[in-house]
């Protein structure tokens, strides 16, 4: 998985439209940091925190922290409290749900490009990948603490190549606060956990064999039944 949600191309021309590279840079850095301690869990769902809280927490100068919070509260991933201050995302109901459909809109469209453009070698790979976490998994005698980290790693870095592999910078950077929200929910809901990493793992393995197969129609509908399948555990409701 990718830990920076910006392409340095990016942050080099913004900087060079703007005059200002240095306070750019910073605020790129300060978002970076941002969505860097929501994925650790350091900043958790409905949490108020202070701008002075957020500049020592991502260790930025304040003006960084101010400059990035318009981009924040845009992407709906944090609003202003009056006389509370700043809140992160709080996870409903209508949340889970909204993430989710953005999350399946996106992710068809690059399930069926993928399918089309993604080598073998690279395909391989990816299952290669999915079959040595499954290995490790079914040792059960085996304490392994890094198992869950490279699972849940494993499993959003082939969501983001997949989207990524589309090569439209608009909707990559829609995914990707999308997937800030996703990561919410299932910092409140669920994560990868020792009961659900093995069926996890066998979906993605699922539509891997559809994808290396040339089978769109099949990859696509294998795709909408594993994000169904997450949805259906954070909403804790049974998967239709």
């Amino acid at each position: 998985m990718r830990q920076g949600f910006a392409d340095p191309k990016n942050v080099a021309r913004d900087g060079a439209a703007l005059g200002r590279p240095d306070a750019v840079s910073q605020r790129v850095r300060a978002y970076q940091g941002f969505t860097q301690r929501i994925v650790s869990g350091a900043i958790l769902p409905g949490q108020f925190i202070s701008q002075r809280e957020l500049m020592t927490l991502l260790d930025m100068p304040l003006g960084a922290v101010r400059e990035m919070i318009p981009r924040l509260e845009a992407g709906g991933l944090i609003k202003t409290v009056p006389q509370r201050g700043l809140q992160i995302a709080h996870v409903d109901l209508k949340l889970i749900r909204n993430a989710f459909q953005v999350r399946s809109m996106i992710e068809r469209e690059a399930v069926l490009a993928f399918v089309e453009s993604a080598s073998n070698a690279e395909l391989a790979a990816i299952e290669a990948a999915h079959q040595q976490i499954l290995a490790r998994a079914n040792k059960a005698s085996t304490t392994d603490p890094q198992l869950l980290d490279d699972a849940q790693a494993l499993d959003w870095g082939l969501h983001d190549r997949m989207v990524d592999a589309l090569g439209n910078e608009i909707v990559s950077d829609i995914y990707r606060v999308n997937s800030l929200r996703v990561r919410l929910i299932k910092l409140e809901q669920s994560v990868i956990t020792p009961v659900i990493l093995i069926p996890a793992m066998q979906e993605h393995l699922s539509f891997i064999a559809a994808l290396r197969e040339r089978n769109a129609a099949q990859a696509a509908a294998l795709l909408d039944a594993h994000i169904n399948s997450a949805r259906s555990r954070v909403m804790n409701v049974p998967n239709h």
